[in-house]
């Protein structure tokens, strides 16, 4: 009679494991829209832990660990590499969506010139955040959100910043996420 080998995560393990990774992915879902490209690397890091996981690849006690760290950056809303400058969850939303944009942006096919605004560097995207915190808050309305003519205002003030239509409309429901605008 064979004797079957006792897997690392026992069903009670992988239960509490499983309602581990749920309330994490609610939480990273639940805020992605404050942050969007921080909650997606927030996102792509439970994933490999998943897999890990769900491969047998680590330890039931690393992998707590490993989740415990990661609910701590969830919760913290911003990496330990952001500028102490970034002192608003606003900021640091707009920095994080700005300092990633020059990768993801995709040309639109019609001969424009080259955008003066794209952040290549982290201290560019840093001075553009700053800038687009600066503009919101001198140009928003009480209740703005909601109210076409009050939004029309932001956004003129951070097309001032940004002279992209599809930049401003990006960056503009960011801001709109925010708690602080």
């Amino acid at each position: 009679m064979k004797r079957r080998r006792r897997s690392r995560l026992s069903s009670s393990d992988s239960t509490g494991a499983f309602c581990i990774e749920n309330n994490v992915r609610h939480t990273i879902v639940k805020e992605r829209m404050n942050n969007p490209a921080y909650y997606e690397r927030m996102s792509a890091l439970l994933d490999e832990l998943i897999a890990s996981r769900k491969a047998r690849a680590i330890e039931y006690e690393a992998y707590l660990k490993a989740i415990a760290s990661l609910v701590a950056r969830v919760e913290a809303g911003r990496s330990d590499d952001t500028p102490k400058s970034l002192n608003t969850p606003g900021k640091r939303a707009v920095y994080d969506n700005l300092r990633n944009r020059a990768a993801a942006r995709v040309p639109l096919g019609i001969a424009e010139p080259a955008v003066p605004y794209s952040a290549t560097t982290d201290a560019e995207a840093l001075e553009l955040a700053i800038q687009i915190d600066a503009a919101v808050k001198t140009s928003r309305h009480d209740a703005w959100r909601g109210v076409q003519a009050r939004e029309q205002v932001i956004k003129q003030a951070l097309y001032g910043v940004l002279p992209d239509v599809a930049e401003v409309e990006r960056i503009f429901l960011i801001v709109k996420a925010q708690r602080e605008y």
